[in-house]
């Protein structure tokens, strides 16, 4: 069944992104909104290897794929179903905090050739707070030269990328760390929701020194 599905970008709207979205005015910025139609698919799954399994392994461009979790599932659980099916030319993470082993998990595909190139979008209290895992991350990215890393007033949970076979967005409200929360998730298939996010993250300005 075909439903409108609508992303939602509070910033201020580019020229270019005039002639494709609809706009309404709010009190300081506009609001941004892309619609699309789409076929929708829905799953459930408590843990990992069940949401794996759940999704499939041929995904379609045009498709979202809608989870509910429970277990060991977080957001890069999502990002690992997108990867078993092709290596990245690119993916950009944004993530309110993470964990150090997904710091690793990250830093392994880098190696291995499994993502390229990737940029990090990290909330404001990651450098203060995390630490460790803040020097874990910008070590990485130092001696892999992968990419950039932004900090600033951020809670939103997305991985948008590309590889040869599509182009993904990745919704969820987990952070990069396992817990056994519910969580939600949307993995969308198409060229449009990555753009519409590698759009708004390229322009975000880092508060980190």
């Amino acid at each position: 069944m075909a439903n409108n599905v609508k992303m939602w970008n509070f910033t201020d709207a580019t020229k270019e992104a005039e002639k494709t979205v609809k706009q309404k005015p709010t009190h300081r910025r506009k609001t941004v909104c892309l619609e699309r139609t789409e076929k929708n698919i829905y799953r459930r799954a408590y843990s990992e290897t069940q949401l794996m399994d759940a999704v499939g392994y041929e995904f379609k461009d045009g498709q979202s794929y809608h989870c509910i979790t429970g277990g060991d599932v977080d957001a890069l659980s999502y990002l690992k179903v997108v990867i078993r099916q092709q290596p990245l030319d690119y993916c950009l993470f944004s993530t309110w905090c993470m964990a150090a082993e997904d710091i690793l998990q990250i830093d392994e595909w880098i190696e291995n050739k499994n993502i390229k190139k990737c940029d990090a979008y990290l909330g404001e209290i990651f450098p203060r707070s995390y630490k460790i895992e803040w020097e874990m991350i910008n070590d990485i990215f130092k001696k892999r030269n992968c990419g950039r890393i932004a900090v600033f007033k951020n809670h939103s949970k997305i991985f948008a990328g590309y590889g040869k076979k599509f182009a993904f967005g990745i919704e969820t409200s987990a952070n990069i760390n396992t817990n056994p929360r519910t969580e939600n998730g949307c993995i969308t298939i198409g060229k449009d929701i990555y753009n519409f996010y590698k759009d708004y993250f390229d322009k975000i300005k880092t508060i980190a020194k």
